[in-house]
This record gives structure tokens, C-alpha cells and sequence, in this order.
């Protein structure tokens, strides 16, 4: 069962205005992301179902995150089917986001009263979710997109709650510009976890490479 409400998951992804996106199949690696990404001010860390055993492997990261990170709000990404959404709310995923928008998983979070953010790259997609109850919808891919298309969404639709993935970068320009458009909040993968760092094992970069972005979101943001 998720141990976070709905509206503590909405606000870790307001306030802290990032969300780091991640897979890898080792759970040792997992664990120690999860934990440099804590360290680095992370409350809402997204894990993607992306290889065999996945699930096996939040699980454990659910179990781990509950007694090391404490405060920090576990969900899962790549999700496109109602089935596989069940399968990890059953393990513990206090939140869902998905490439697509599948009105059979906004049923299934919201029967559980859990934050449903789906994939969306159209206007009218945004506004189907919203009516299905997605309070934040994740605009994708973002680098196709583009931060316009966020400004021009916001004009029409001002109340909208989005978060971008795909093409977000540790940056201030690029983060400044997504801001300046509208986000809430971004989903940041691979340049928040460089492959040397990973190979290295040097968890310490990732925490510094976290402490970096929020401080360039804090500025952007003001």
C-alpha cells in the first residue's frame, strides 16, 4: 500500500519542482540512487518499469526507501496498462506516470486515491486526462514538444498542472526556459545519472548533481 497520500505526492512534485526518472536492474545500484538522490533533497523519485523483474526490484526499493529515506515518495513510470499499475500499487508505488494516456489506469489510481500522471502531446490529451482526474499531466516527449507548447497550453488553460520529461537537462538555460513557460515540475533521467558516475560508483556526484538543479529551480523559479 502506498504510504503517502495524494496530496503529500503532489506537493513533494510542486515544491521540490523535480523528479528524477530511473531504472536499472541491479538493485544495489537502485538503492544507492535512491539514496544519493535523498541526500541531494529528492522526495519524489520515479523508477521505470523498463526490464524483466522490474516489479522485483521496486519492491525492494519500496522496502529500502521506507527505512533509509523516510520521507521520500516512491512511484513508477512506464506505465501503459491498467494490469501492470495494480500490480505496482500492490508494491507499494505511491505514484503512476506512463508514456501514454490510458483512461483504464485513471480508474484504477483513482480508485486508490493515487496521483495518475500520464504521458500527454496534445492539448485535447491534457484536457481528456484532466477530466478523468490526472492532476498532473506529464508533457511527452518534451524535446519534440518543446517549451512553447507548454506557454501555448497555459494561455487557454491556465489552471493545468504539468510536468516535462524528455529533454530536461541540468541546466539553467534549459531549466529556465521550461519554467519560464508554465511546468510544475520536471522529470530528469539519463543527465541526472551519467554512465561513468554509474560505473564508477561515485553516488556523491549524483547528490551534488540533484543539490545543482534545485538550486538553479529555486533561482528560475523567483
Amino acid at each position: 500500500m502506498a504510504r503517502f497520500n495524494k496530496i503529500q505526492v503532489l506537493n513533494a512534485m510542486a515544491t521540490t519542482g523535480m523528479v528524477p526518472v530511473f531504472y536499472n536492474k541491479d538493485v544495489e545500484i537502485a538503492k544507492n540512487v535512491v539514496k544519493a538522490c535523498y541526500e541531494g533533497g529528492v522526495r519524489a523519485f520515479e523508477f521505470t518499469n523498463r526490464g524483466e523483474f522490474a516489479h522485483e526490484v521496486f519492491g525492494e526499493l519500496v522496502k529500502f526507501a521506507a527505512k533509509e529515506c523516510p520521507e521520500m515518495i516512491m512511484g513508477i513510470g512506464s506505465i501503459v496498462d491498467a494490469p501492470t499499475a495494480a500490480l505496482y500499487i500492490q508494491l507499494g508505488a505511491n505514484f503512476i506516470v506512463g508514456p501514454l494516456f490510458n483512461p483504464e489506469i485513471a480508474k484504477v489510481a483513482n480508485r486508490r486515491l493515487i496521483p495518475y500522471s500520464p504521458g500527454c502531446g496534445s492539448v485535447s490529451e491534457v484536457g481528456f486526462a484532466q477530466e478523468m482526474g490526472c492532476d498532473i499531466c506529464k508533457v511527452f516527449p518534451g524535446d519534440v514538444l518543446g517549451p512553447n507548447f507548454v506557454k501555448g497550453l497555459k494561455a487557454p488553460m491556465p489552471w493545468s498542472m504539468l510536468m516535462v520529461t524528455g529533454g530536461v537537462k541540468p541546466e539553467e538555460a534549459n531549466l529556465k526556459s521550461w519554467f519560464d513557460a508554465g511546468v510544475t515540475c520536471v522529470g530528469m533521467g539519463s543527465n541526472l545519472f551519467p554512465a561513468d558516475v554509474l560505473a564508477a560508483k561515485e553516488w556523491g556526484k549524483i547528490t551534488q548533481l540533484c543539490k545543482n538543479v534545485f538550486a538553479i529551480i529555486n533561482q528560475v523559479r523567483k
